[in-house]
């Protein structure tokens, strides 16, 4: 028997204060998301936001010729669809899934509610977008200046964070498309892991079999990545149980 999900999986909506959860909560709904699946795609109107519990979400962008480039990945920690209380309803790139699972999904009007009321869901809101911002622009310094091993552990080591599981179903081409590398130097790369016992690879999925080997060798773009998203969830909130 599956175990049930839970909306406090989300780290997100686990941080509010009881009385803006019981708001929401009548009106969040559990999807089941698959890999590929587009949660919303560049310039369309956005009628929901998510709220993975056990999906990860990448955002990516899209080059004039065509191709992808990820600018952020979501998991239980956060909510995709922050233009809706950023003052729009679309948004300049697409969201799909990049890991398979759970997520709570939510009308944008209701939480563009919750946000005017002005309470400390808007505080949490918006140290959040602070956090996707600081992560966006740690990926695109990462790209800029780090070689592609720090870059493959750094996206290792933010996966892993999202998972209760050493184990991640995933190719080699969905790690290539979401780091913007050919398929053929990420698998050389992650060969030189594996003999160093540090990743298992098989097809279709990657486990971590030494952590402390993976925080070796990675950037600081993930320790600052991290801590800010560390930060803006253990920032208290007011009246927790109120």
């Amino acid at each position: 028997m599956s175990t049930p999900i839970s909306p406090m999986q989300n780290r997100l909506l686990a941080s509010l204060v009881l009385v803006e959860f019981e708001r929401l909560k009548p009106n969040l709904e559990v999807v089941n998301l698959a890999v590929g699946d587009i949660i919303y795609e560049s310039g369309a109107r956005q009628e929901f936001v998510y709220f993975p519990t056990t999906a990860v979400i990448s955002l990516l962008y899209m080059m004039e010729d065509g191709e992808l480039a990820e600018i952020a990945s979501i998991g239980s920690e956060g909510i995709v669809g922050i233009s809706w209380f950023l003052g729009g309803h679309s948004a300049i790139n697409s969201a799909t899934v990049q890991r398979a699972g759970d997520a709570y999904r939510l009308r944008g009007r209701y939480l563009k509610e919750e946000f005017d009321r002005a309470g400390s869901f808007l505080r949490l809101l918006l140290r959040y977008t602070q956090a996707l911002i600081t992560q966006m622009t740690q990926i695109a310094l990462c790209h800029r200046y780090h070689n592609v091993e720090q870059q493959l552990c750094r996206w290792l080591l933010q996966n892993m964070d999202r998972s209760s599981s050493n184990t991640m179903k995933m190719t080699q081409q969905l790690i290539a498309n979401s780091l913007g590398f050919r398929r053929e130097r990420i698998t050389e790369v992650a060969s030189k892991l594996q003999d160093q016992h540090i990743i298992l690879y098989s097809r279709g999925s990657i486990v971590i079999l030494d952590r402390a080997g993976l925080e070796k060798k990675v950037c600081e773009c993930y320790w600052v990545i991290r801590q800010e998203f560390d930060h803006m969830l253990h920032q208290p909130q007011e009246h927790q149980n109120a």
